[in-house]
């Protein structure tokens, strides 16, 4: 099936954010539990890419809606770089388990996820799984090493965008869904949901790619060495084994900072922030936080800290480096690729994002049309950059609904 391109002159921006729905409401999955798995004993272990065999490993996941009788109504969300398998609802554990953070928000998609929302679990059985590297279930550096009986840190293996889709092909296995009616991700995860699209053709029926491209760019690979190097020269690094002690809280602070420009855009910043002062009419002439922008960048860099591990963000970005689709599946060439999609296509950019920015995704999906693949792509006009896949609900709420039905 094939979309009228003309839907993307028909998208219109809503400023005023969806209300958030509480538990006990009948648009909201309400209270969620993550399950564990361990699907990798430390026996033969994990084949990653790298050619190492890694094990054990521990998948964290979460499921909303029912499974039908012919197990094909699976939507596979995939999540970004700080992300985490909470995708909807309210986190029952979160207070027991020491995610405070988590029990005073839903989860990180609940606008388009529920009873009769974009995503509708009332007809799909929606899942996410935490990735590999992660520190929020799934194994990753912070886990505890068996062998030594401390956490992983930089001993932890390399682990790519194929390794975390390979694994939740195994958690599919385990779950007993051999074919998915759709996967779904922006960013990261718009690169995981390519990679399922190439590497099982046959198990995806649908792939929804949000705000993301078969490669970084050039400027996208700097940002990321910036953050790191930022991490990796805090005194409290400790070579990635601080977890005794302090963490790296400055330079994890430093490269979330960096990395949250990446997110939003000029103009954007313009109207939210602007010139404006923090809380004063005058500057005070010193170089403590002067402007409102400064503010914000210095707050989302504190929270960030309190809820992220340090090793992750290396161990995350890093895959996020390596992922070449055209490289990995054509030898370079993207249409030849491309030849291997079997999935209804839809990708979508926004015009202005520039970390994957609109000719990225348009290059992309002239490639799946070279290579004969049904393909839709969209471009959403937003000011408010790569972070509008999850803040514009609206127009992104539509595409879903559309293309999943």
């Amino acid at each position: 099936m094939r979309y009228d391109a003309r839907v993307s002159d028909d998208l219109t921006i809503r400023r005023k954010p969806r209300p958030v729905d509480p538990p006990d409401s009948p648009a909201s999955v309400g209270w969620t539990r993550s399950r564990r798995v361990r699907l990798v004993d430390s026996g033969n272990g994990f084949r990653l890419e790298t050619g190492r065999r890694f094990g054990p490993i521990d998948v964290e996941y979460e499921t909303y809606g029912r499974l039908n009788r012919r197990r094909d109504n699976a939507v596979l969300i995939v999540h970004a770089l700080s992300g985490d398998a909470h995708v909807a609802g309210w986190d029952a554990d979160a207070e027991r388990a020491g995610r405070a953070w988590r029990a005073r928000k839903p989860g990180w998609w609940d606008t388009v996820i529920g009873p009769g929302k974009p995503i509708d679990t009332r007809r799909y059985h929606v899942l996410c799984a935490n990735v590999l590297g992660s520190c929020y279930g799934t194994t990753g550096p912070s886990s505890v090493d068996p062998k030594t009986g401390r956490p992983y840190g930089l001993r932890f293996p390399v682990v790519t965008v194929g390794d975390w889709v390979r694994l939740q092909a195994r958690l599919l296995d385990h779950l007993g869904i051999e074919r998915l009616h759709a996967v779904v991700g922006g960013s990261l995860g718009g690169q995981q949901a390519l990679e399922w699209a190439l590497a099982y053709p046959g198990r995806v029926r649908k792939c929804l790619v949000l705000a993301a491209s078969p490669r970084l760019s050039a400027q996208g690979l700097a940002f990321n060495a910036v953050g790191r190097f930022s991490i990796m020269s805090d005194p409290q690094f400790a070579g990635g084994d601080y977890y005794a002690g302090p963490a790296p809280r400055v330079g994890l602070a430093a490269a979330r900072m960096l990395a949250h420009i990446t997110y939003l855009s000029e103009e954007g910043m313009q109207q939210k922030f602007g010139r404006r002062l923090q809380d004063k009419g005058r500057p005070d002439f010193n170089f403590g936080i002067e402007f409102e922008v400064e503010s914000y960048l210095d707050y989302q860099g504190r929270s960030f800290v309190e809820r992220f591990d340090a090793n992750s963000y290396l161990y995350i970005t890093r895959a996020m480096d390596y992922y070449d689709a055209a490289h990995a599946w054509g030898g370079g060439d993207l249409v030849r690729a491309c030849r291997r999609v079997r999935s209804e296509m839809l990708v979508v950019s926004f015009s202005s994002d520039w970390l994957y920015p609109p000719a990225h995704g348009k290059e992309f999906a002239m490639a799946l049309c070279r290579a004969g693949k049904p393909v839709t792509y969209v471009n959403v006009p937003s000011t408010l950059g790569h972070d509008a896949f999850l803040v514009e609900t609206e127009p992104v709420g539509r595409l879903l609904r559309g293309f999943l039905s």
